[in-house]
């Protein structure tokens, strides 16, 4: 019976070992599974909207075709701004604040990882760099960096825009968490890596370029990726500072035209930008497990 049950679950299970056609079968079954539930839930919430009593408010409230469209396009005779206009703003933070981070993240991680004397104060600093911004909320930072920098009156630091402040919050909390993730990284890699590059008369300097960094960062890219999901969504906070990007963008919406289909929009702007860096995400993992499983 034991055996009977362990056959009847290999057939089941998926092995990337068995053959093409096996793989592909189960494969397919398991995205007919999926669809299936994902439109037997998607029916479900659309029968709610029409059968619950408040039905027909909810649906012009947050799924009005002409609001929809009023939203995307703005109309500056109603001071309502484009919400298209607006994600540029979201999509451009984005991509800044990731180069930045990435670039702060990892020479943090560096100077937390030094041996050296002469680096024990960069090494102090940034400890106490990662202490204090993971601790501290990132609208507070926002609102921190986004009000105080114009009152300190210096030249060109006082004088951006509140959307450079919201890329200069979200590079200083960011870079703390990803500089952890780094580190972690590092630290996954044998020490005989490290050993044997010295042996053959790299620097310290070298062995880390060269060795021990390709292999750190690609152990820790999942993490790096939903990071970076976390942060693509963040640049929604710098609506607190009155920068026109996609979520402020619905409020003054919402504020014209008594009407929430605004924020829906943003809602669906959120999803599409996210749910792709999701998947790759999971593409990722499953690569790399199938990679670790073929070397085991």
């Amino acid at each position: 019976m034991t055996i009977d049950a362990d056959v009847d679950a290999s057939k089941e299970t998926p092995n990337f070992f068995a053959p093409w056609h096996r793989r592909l079968f189960v494969g397919r079954r398991g995205l007919v599974a999926s669809t299936v539930s994902s439109a037997l839930i998607v029916v479900a919430i659309a029968l709610l909207l029409f059968v619950a009593p408040g039905g027909a408010t909810f649906r012009y409230v947050f799924f009005d075709g002409h609001n929809l469209w009023l939203a995307w396009v703005g109309d500056p005779r109603l001071g309502i701004d484009s919400l298209r206009d607006g994600m540029v703003t979201n999509i451009w933070m984005f991509l800044v604040s990731e180069v930045l981070v990435l670039f702060f993240g990892l020479m943090i991680a560096w100077c937390r990882i030094s041996q050296s004397p002469v680096l024990l104060p960069f090494r102090v600093l940034a400890t106490a760099y990662t202490d204090v911004m993971r601790g501290i909320p990132l609208i507070l930072t926002m609102l921190i960096i986004g009000f105080g920098l114009p009152e300190l009156r210096l030249p060109v630091i006082s004088s951006q825009s509140d959307a450079v402040y919201g890329v200069i919050s979200l590079t200083l909390c960011y870079s703390a968490y990803v500089a952890e993730v780094i580190r972690a990284g590092i630290y996954s890699v044998p020490n005989g890596q490290r050993l044997a590059a010295r042996s053959l008369g790299l620097t310290q300097t070298v062995t880390m370029r060269r060795v021990i960094l390709p292999q750190a960062i690609r152990n820790v890219i999942p993490p790096l990726l939903n990071d970076f999901i976390s942060l693509q969504k963040d640049t929604a906070i710098v609506s607190v500072l009155g920068a026109i990007e996609v979520v402020r963008a619905a409020q003054i919406f919402s504020a014209a035209t008594f009407n929430e289909s605004g924020l829906t929009l943003a809602a669906i702007f959120f999803i599409v930008l996210t749910i792709p860096m999701t998947r790759f995400t999971d593409r990722l993992l499953a690569k790399d497990r199938a990679k670790r499983l073929v070397h085991e």
